[in-house]
């Protein structure tokens, strides 16, 4: 598989072909990172002929994607990118009350997976995201003076079907790049089961969700075209995997839909799936997410009334359950929600 380069080895090269002493990469590292500076040109501590290779190779701005709307509510702000070749990305930041920033990053231009209740699968699918592309959307909003608390790959796209995915955690790990422990990522997927195995070995600290949304194969498979591929038997195999490796607690998200899967039928089968797995069944959470309603999907769903009393359901079976808490969806920027307007 070829490899693409990042920015920042590009960087180094760079200093290193000009025969410059490695402090000079450093103080890039430094002026991006710690002085927040997205202007080649005002990283007036490097040499200037350093300044215009940089500005050569990238253009004048340290982040390759480039704002072009932005849509704010009171704790998220939505943000539509454009890229170099002019495909639109969106990405979304959540302030919590404590003071808590998390973002929402995107990891594919649209979607090509079809998920029916997700605006974004109706897009359709246009490309990978490359590793800077996908970093770039968090360099944004560290120019723009939030703090980096953490990350989830829950924008535009299935983030395990990209396989710049892997090495743009390794940037964001990176402790002298960004900085972000394992733990403080989150990783969600629709059931790719190498991508799954792939995490599990290489960043086995990340924090994993698995979008469930049926416990019934024929549903599932109508819902989520994926399950015909990767049936929900053997990603439920891979999670135990994931969880017996790293001991760290698996995710399951399961988005409520009025009379589609919200029944008393659908919460005992969510409990047969999950009861006597293993030692280590208690290492799996439900996230009951009330459904956020979109016009750009086919068939219209509304979001379920029974939410509650499912998620009783499942505790009273000593299933670990949270309601999710839901920003954004007023300005379109919460779960499933993603979606952006050619016309913008």
């Amino acid at each position: 598989m070829k490899q693409t380069k990042t920015k920042y080895k590009i960087m180094k090269q760079i200093v290193s072909d000009m025969k410059l002493p490695d402090y000079r990469y450093e103080q890039i590292i430094n002026a991006v990172f710690h002085q927040r500076i997205d202007d080649f040109d005002n990283m007036q501590i490097l040499p200037k002929a350093l300044r215009m290779a940089l500005v050569n190779e990238f253009g004048n701005r340290v982040s390759s994607v480039k704002p072009v709307f932005i849509q704010d509510s009171i704790q998220a702000e939505k943000l539509l990118f454009e890229l170099s070749d002019g495909e639109k990305i969106e990405a979304v930041g959540l302030k919590y009350k404590q003071g808590w920033e998390s973002f929402c990053i995107s990891t594919q231009c649209g979607c090509g997976f079809g998920c029916r209740f997700c605006a974004t699968g109706s897009a359709g699918f246009k490309r990978n995201l490359t590793v800077d592309e996908i970093t770039d959307q968090l360099l944004y909003f560290l120019f723009n003076s939030h703090k980096l608390n953490s990350v989830s790959f829950m924008g535009m796209g299935e983030a395990l079907a990209n396989p710049e995915l892997f090495d743009a955690v390794k940037i964001l790990t990176d402790q002298s790049l960004f900085g972000l422990g394992q733990r403080r990522i989150t990783v969600s997927t629709i059931g790719i089961i190498p991508g799954i195995q792939r995490l599990t070995r290489e960043f086995p600290q990340v924090n994993l969700t698995f979008s469930l949304h049926s416990p019934f194969d024929k549903q599932r498979s109508d819902l989520m075209p994926i399950n015909k591929k990767f049936p929900l038997n053997e990603v439920m195999k891979a999670l135990d995997e994931h969880i017996i490796h790293t001991g760290r607690r698996v995710f399951i998200a399961y988005i409520m839909l009025e009379g589609i899967n919200d029944t008393k039928d659908h919460a005992e089968a969510v409990v047969s799936l999950l009861k006597n797995r293993g030692s280590w069944g208690h290492l799996y959470h439900i996230d009951l997410i009330p459904y956020n309603t979109t016009d750009k999907t086919a068939f219209k769903f509304q979001s379920s009334g029974a939410i509650r009393q499912f998620g009783g359901t499942l505790k009273k079976a000593g299933i670990s359950v949270t309601i999710r808490t839901q920003f954004g969806s007023e300005i379109s920027a919460a779960c499933g929600q993603l979606h952006y307007d050619n016309e913008l």
